[in-house]
């Protein structure tokens, strides 16, 4: 019984580490515009969201207004989120630069650093969120790869796994105001 168990849970995480993905984007380097997060996330910026289950059903939409500074290799993105049911909630990110195209990040309801990859006009993030859900607390990780498309505009798509079970899908798009 105890060698069927090992090797059940050893098959579990061999088929689990299959569906995660690699920690760095790869194949952009050549992709414009070259996205820096000094000058794309400076200023303000609108994004519009929605979280879809697993199912595809949307669950919750939402807007953010991000009002954005960097003072050398360290920025501030705070982050106003308004639902679609009217909550409202606020993140404060810090992001530090710690290699030409690494970042990490750090929020409140971030566990532990997001870890920042930057390749041509991509950026992979992740991170673990404590998510508020029914009165607790859930830690979810979070997949985010996010691609700009011009100077102004940058599109999202994140994963939200628990134990590399997938729970659904957001999808954002930021517009940098003038």
């Amino acid at each position: 019984m105890k060698t069927f168990l090992k090797f059940l849970l050893i098959s579990l995480a061999i088929l689990l580490s299959g569906c995660s993905t690699t920690s760095e984007p790869d194949g952009y380097a050549d992709q414009k515009p070259t996205l820096s997060l000094p000058e794309y996330f400076n200023g303000t910026l609108d994004a519009w969201g929605m979280f879809q289950d697993r199912s595809g059903k949307v669950v919750k939409r939402f807007t953010v207004v991000i009002d954005c500074q960097w003072h050398g290799d360290t920025g501030t993105l705070d982050e106003n989120f308004t639902y679609s049911d009217g909550t409202k909630q606020r993140r404060i990110w810090t992001l530090k630069k710690v290699a030409p195209n690494k970042f990490i990040g750090t929020a409140a309801d971030i566990v532990g650093e997001a870890i920042g990859i930057t390749d041509g006009n991509t950026l992979r993030w992740k991170y673990v969120l404590a998510l508020p859900v029914d009165g607790r607390i859930i830690n979810v990780s979070l997949d985010d790869l996010m691609v700009q498309m011009d100077q102004r505009v940058m599109l999202n798509h994140a994963v939200m796994s628990k134990f590399g079970v997938k729970l659904g899908d957001i999808s954002l798009s930021f517009t940098k105001r003038p």
